[in-house]
């Protein structure tokens, strides 16, 4: 019995079927929820023989063989999967959880318009949260993480044609990729840590982590903080909890597999997967049992207050969290697994039933109603704390306003002061500075002494400084979409003088880079020059025009282009992205934050672009458009 081909087709065999899905005809829902009944459900019953197998045989951990993407002299890009208890645990959770909602959604999308992409999402869902889980080293599981955020925001926006279900997806898909800074920045100091791709097998070398950790402290405490970010973004954690009621738009099976059971839990499990690293820094898990605590406080007075069955299973969901949380802070993460299994389960029934629930509440409520008596309710606390307290769960402590105050709003502030970077200003004065820029690297080799002072120290963040005002600008644009779309697609080619001046390296590392930023950037050009002219009057970013209904064809190749330019692993750009910073150096933490900063909110800019343009409801008064509260 081979267990790597085993291990191998839990990953393959859901994209199989994901692919096939995508060629069978809208009409034929039969035949589309049986594929993804049988390749899910076949991949459950094959993990549960092969854990079992494992469990009588070996019970150690398996660390497949890598798969080398790309090498080089001094950098390494490779894929690794690894299998051990904490991936046989979640592969099982999701296996069953995931056949459940597939069996149970065939029923509940019947004759639903879109129900061939529901199925194809839940699919590719349920790839990328296998591939995530099995994850060996970082760059493995920042590819499944990327895919998990993606797949969110199309099961979010699954009604397109509403306007708030789109507007709460680009929100979760908005903080989903806060948090990918925290990975990003995680990424590049664990390369300097262990100058290697370390992988997770090898932080289980108790004696080998504790050695490294006392020799860079403060190296160890920054990743595991930024580890921390990425979990608390993922997880709905504090203070980013406010997101987990936006994300409930979607249908109810999506809001069951992804925000009751599995993808909310994915915090727990890279902190779980992370922690050899985390047990020997006693300030990083007092910092995680602190997010927790917080978070359990706010998420059950939040939940007891909430008008909406579905924002009470989910600040539920999002306290029991904070209380793994909690378990992990205190080296008990055998306790987290068991907890999660069971909030995973529990959280799921609780979503499925809950429109019967509801249902039955009004019919309990309208033949037996009972008046409240607010004579019997004894205050312990003065009635003004204690009305103050229930406004202000009943608000969710302005989590909401507090992250778009003093993360987004800040974006939005920068870019609307920066109204000089139009076309004319463009190629009036940035392409000519990088022409510049360019020459002095281009000829760095003949003035090489004057460049190790101030020009090496200097030009990276300069530049890097540029790429993110254009970025930032692109975020806040509302006029132009063409112009947004090109102060992205600038702002990658500022980002690769910055980090060709930090560092000489091989070009073809730079080729790599920008070759699927080229053909990405291009391609969405001419898209958006070709909507232009059909749309000329419907051709802004100011709300939702809903494209998508008269232009299919070109909203999925637009979203393709998205994708490719936001360094999406669709591309050489996303390995790119990691050989860009193997050459920030270790003590560069502005210039790592100028880069990540870039990637994190030119894929929120470009995700925007095509919220706005492609979905929501149709503009055109002879399309059927839906109220903005339904």
């Amino acid at each position: 019995m081979n267990a790597n081909y085993f291990i191998l087709s839990f990953i393959f065999l859901p994209l199989l079927a994901f692919v096939i899905s995508l060629f069978i005809n809208e009409k034929q829902e039969k035949l589309i929820s049986n594929i993804t009944m049988w390749s899910i459900g076949t991949t459950f019953f094959a993990l549960v023989g092969f854990v079992g197998y494992w469990l009588l045989h070996e019970v150690k951990s398996i660390n497949l063989k890598e798969i080398t993407i790309f090498q080089s002299k001094e950098y390494v890009f490779v894929i690794d999967f690894y299998f051990d208890r904490v991936s046989a645990t979640y592969l099982l959770v999701g296996a069953f959880i995931s056949f459940l909602i597939v069996r149970y959604s065939r029923y509940y999308m019947h004759l639903e318009a879109g129900y061939r992409r529901f199925f194809a999402t839940i699919l590719f869902f349920y790839f990328s949260y296998n591939f995530t889980v099995l994850a060996g080293n970082f760059e493995t599981l920042f590819v499944g993480w990327e895919m998990l955020g993606i797949s969110s925001f199309l099961l979010i926006a699954f009604y397109r044609e509403r306007y708030l279900p789109v507007r709460n997806a680009v929100k979760v898909f908005s903080v989903y990729r806060i948090g990918d800074i925290g990975i990003l920045l995680a990424m590049w100091a664990s390369h300097h840590l262990w100058h290697e791709n370390i992988t997770f097998q090898k932080l289980l070398d108790y004696d080998l982590v504790q050695h490294i950790l006392s020799e860079y402290q403060w190296t160890g405490l920054f990743i595991s903080v930024c580890i921390l970010v990425a979990a608390a973004a993922k997880s709905a954690q504090f203070p980013f909890s406010a997101w987990i009621p936006r994300a409930m738009e979607g249908p109810t099976p999506s809001s069951a597999i992804f925000y009751g059971s599995l993808s909310i839990h994915f915090g727990v499990f890279l902190l779980i997967r992370m922690m050899p690293f985390l047990e020997q820094q006693m300030t990083a898990r007092v910092l995680i049992g602190m997010v927790g605590v917080l978070t359990a406080i706010i998420g059950y007075f939040t939940s007891i207050v909430q008008p909406t069955i579905k924002t009470q299973i989910a600040y539920a969901s999002v306290s029991q969290i904070g209380i793994m949380f909690i378990e992990i802070a205190f080296g008990l993460e055998e306790l987290a697994l068991f907890h999660f299994v069971g909030n995973a389960f529990l959280r799921t029934y609780q979503l499925l039933v809950s429109p019967s629930v509801v249902a039955y509440l009004i019919r309990e409520q309208f033949y037996n109603y009972k008046p409240h008596n607010d004579n019997k309710i004894k205050f312990w606390l003065s009635k003004r704390i204690y009305y103050g307290w229930y406004l202000l769960s009943l608000r969710e402590f302005n989590l909401d306003a507090f992250v778009g105050k003093w993360i987004f709003s800040v974006f939005k502030r920068i870019g609307n002061k920066l109204n000089f970077l139009t076309y004319k200003n463009i190629f009036n004065y940035f392409f000519p500075t990088y022409l510049l820029g360019l020459g002095l690297y281009i000829g760095g080799k003949y003035f090489a002494k004057v460049h190790q002072t101030w020009f090496h120290d200097v030009l990276p963040i300069l530049f890097g400084t540029i790429a993110l005002l254009m970025i930032m600008k692109a975020f806040s644009e509302r006029r132009y979409p063409r112009l947004a779309w090109l102060l992205v697609f600038l702002g990658h080619f500022w980002i690769a003088l910055a980090v060709s001046h930090n560092e000489y390296f091989s070009a073809f590392e730079l080729v790599w880079y920008l070759s699927g930023i080229a053909i990405a950037g291009v391609t969405g050009w001419y898209s958006l020059e070709w909507l232009k002219k059909k749309e000329p009057r419907l051709f802004t970013l100011y709300r939702y025009y809903g494209h998508i209904y008269e232009y299919p064809r070109l909203a999925g190749l637009f979203f393709i282009c998205t994708l490719g330019l936001m360094g999406f692993p669709i591309t050489t750009t996303f390995i790119g992205e990691d050989l860009i910073f193997s050459h920030v150096h270790q003590h560069q933490y502005v210039l790592a934050f100028l880069l990540s900063s870039c990637f994190v909110i030119g894929g929120i800019a470009l995700i925007k672009i095509y919220a706005r343009l492609f979905l929501g409801s149709h503009a055109k008064v002879y399309h059927e458009t839906p109220l903005q509260s339904s």
